[in-house]
C-alpha cells in the first residue's frame, strides 16, 4: 500500500508530475492554477510542441518543452523519470483537454506512480463531460468509451458491448467518420435511441445536434463537418416486464441461453420463474418441440 501526500516534500527531494488540462477551444477556459503550474514547471511535456508553444506564447510563458506523444511515449519514459527523480517539476499537457483521456498520459503517470513520484492532477476542460451535461441525457451513471476501433471485427465487438449498456455512453469521433459511425450505431443499437452530437465545443461555432440515431445518421450523410465530435448516446431502455410474451417457450429458453450465456438447464429454470409455470413444462417444450 502507498499513500501519496501530494503537497508534502518528498524525503529524497524527488520532483512532481503535474497533469495539466488545457483549453479544448476557448483559451479563457484555462485555470489560474494551470497557468501558475506551467510557469513554475521546469519542463513541459507536450503532445505537440507546436500547439503547446502557441498556448504558452499567448499567455507569455517561456518554458522548455519536450515532445511526449503516442509514437515516442515509451522511449521518452526513462528520460522523464530521471528528471523527476532528480527533483524537476514537470507539467504534462495534451493538445486539448485532459491528458490521459483519449490522449497520451497513462503510461508516464503509471510509471511515475510505480516510482513513488507524486502525480498531481489539476481539474479543467474536458470535452466528454461538457458534451454529456449538454446532451440532455441521464448523467447519474455514464460510460466513457472514446474512439471506436477501425478494424471491422474489433468495431463489431465494441458495438455489441455498447448495445447492452443500460446507461448513457460517450464516444469521440473525427468529422470525416461521423456519418459512418452514426450509421453503424443505428444498425447495432436501433434507430430509435436518442443521441446528442457536440461539435466545436467552447468555440464560436459550438453546436449541439440532438435527435434519434436514425434521424442523425440521415442528417450526417448530407453534411460536411469540421472539428472533433463528441457523441452522447442513450443507454438501452429497460425491457418491459413481460418482454417474452410473443415468444414460444422454446424461443424464450434459447433467447436466455444466448443473452445470459447460461446452460439450457439454467435457462429453463429462469423461464419457469419468469412465467410462473412448472419447470417440467418448460423442459418438455424445449426438448420436444
Amino acid at each position: 500500500m502507498r499513500i501519496q501526500k501530494s503537497f508534502q516534500a518528498a524525503a529524497d527531494d524527488r520532483g512532481k508530475l503535474y497533469v495539466v488540462p488545457t483549453p479544448i477551444g476557448n483559451l479563457e477556459d484555462i485555470t489560474v492554477r494551470a497557468l501558475r503550474i506551467l510557469k513554475e514547471a521546469d519542463l513541459v511535456l507536450a503532445e505537440d510542441t507546436r500547439n503547446t508553444g502557441k498556448l504558452l506564447h499567448y499567455f507569455e510563458i517561456k518554458k522548455p518543452m519536450l515532445s511526449y506523444h503516442e509514437h515516442n511515449k515509451l522511449e521518452r519514459e526513462h528520460n522523464i523519470l530521471d528528471k523527476l527523480k532528480g527533483g524537476d517539476t514537470l507539467a504534462l499537457v495534451s493538445d486539448a483537454g485532459m491528458p490521459g483521456i483519449s490522449d497520451p498520459g497513462y503510461e508516464i503517470i503509471k510509471a511515475a506512480i510505480e516510482e513513488e513520484i507524486s502525480v498531481i492532477v489539476l481539474p479543467g476542460a474536458n470535452a466528454a463531460l461538457c458534451a454529456l451535461i449538454g446532451s440532455g441525457l441521464p448523467t447519474d451513471h455514464f460510460y466513457f468509451y472514446g474512439f471506436l476501433p477501425r478494424k471491422t471485427k474489433d468495431r463489431k465487438a465494441a458495438l455489441d458491448y455498447l448495445e447492452k449498456l443500460d446507461i448513457t455512453f460517450i464516444l469521440y469521433e473525427s468529422p470525416h467518420r461521423l456519418s459512418a459511425t452514426l450509421t453503424d450505431l443505428s444498425h447495432s443499437l436501433g434507430g430509435d435511441r436518442h443521441v446528442s452530437i457536440a461539435r466545436e465545443l467552447t468555440k464560436k461555432f459550438e453546436e449541439y445536434t440532438r435527435g434519434t440515431l436514425e434521424e442523425l445518421s440521415t442528417w450526417a450523410g448530407e453534411e460536411n463537418f469540421k472539428g472533433e465530435c463528441c457523441l452522447v448516446v442513450e443507454g438501452k431502455p429497460p425491457e418491459t416486464e413481460n418482454w417474452w410474451i410473443d415468444l414460444s417457450l422454446k424461443q424464450h429458453v434459447e433467447k436466455i441461453i444466448n443473452e445470459e450465456n447460461v446452460t439450457s438447464k439454467e435457462a429453463i429454470k429462469m423461464v419457469a420463474k419468469q412465467r410462473e409455470i412448472p419447470k417440467r413444462e418448460v423442459y418438455q417444450a424445449y426438448h420436444t418441440s
